[in-house]
């Protein structure tokens, strides 16, 4: 026996069939976040930690592998300024989509820590991306993470 859906449910589900569609991201706002993409890249291999934490918005959530959840522009500057020093970033974007004033862009990264003995890293990542009041776009959530397998256990 099916049970009858609830009016509130019903009033619910009309008014979302009712809300107002966001148009979807346009062409130049792909290319836009796509030169996020590569602005962090630059910035991160140029050691330029303000000119990284500048493309996260202030209340920004970074998600990075092995460490705590930071949360806005101190702690994310403070994560990026300890990270390793790298001597290749390569951020390949697999997709951007989006409507309106959100983006989320996923892909590959490919990078070398500079340091004596370390290894080539290769992963993933997902952001998502707000447009910002004068049109920009910022970082609002940066998740990464490593394809490369942890090591067996002994």
């Amino acid at each position: 026996m099916q049970r009858p859906i609830a009016l509130p449910t019903v009033a619910l589900l009309a008014l979302l069939g009712c809300a107002p569609k966001a148009a979807p991201l346009s062409a130049a706002d792909v290319d836009a976040n796509k030169a996020v993409s590569q602005q962090f890249a630059t910035a991160m291999l140029a050691k330029d930690w303000d000119a990284a934490t500048a493309l996260y918005a202030d209340s920004a959530l970074l998600l990075p592998p092995n460490a705590p959840a930071m949360v806005g522009s101190a702690a994310i500057h403070g994560f990026l300024a300890a990270f390793p020093p790298l001597s290749e970033l390569t951020l390949t974007v697999d997709g951007i989509e989006g409507t309106g004033d959100l983006a989320y862009a996923h892909g590959r990264y490919h990078l070398t820590v500079a340091v004596a003995g370390s290894p080539v890293d290769s992963g993933k990542f997902l952001d998502v991306r707000r447009r910002q009041k004068a049109g920009s776009w910022k970082y609002v959530a940066d998740i990464f993470n490593t394809s490369i397998p942890a090591p067996a256990a002994p």
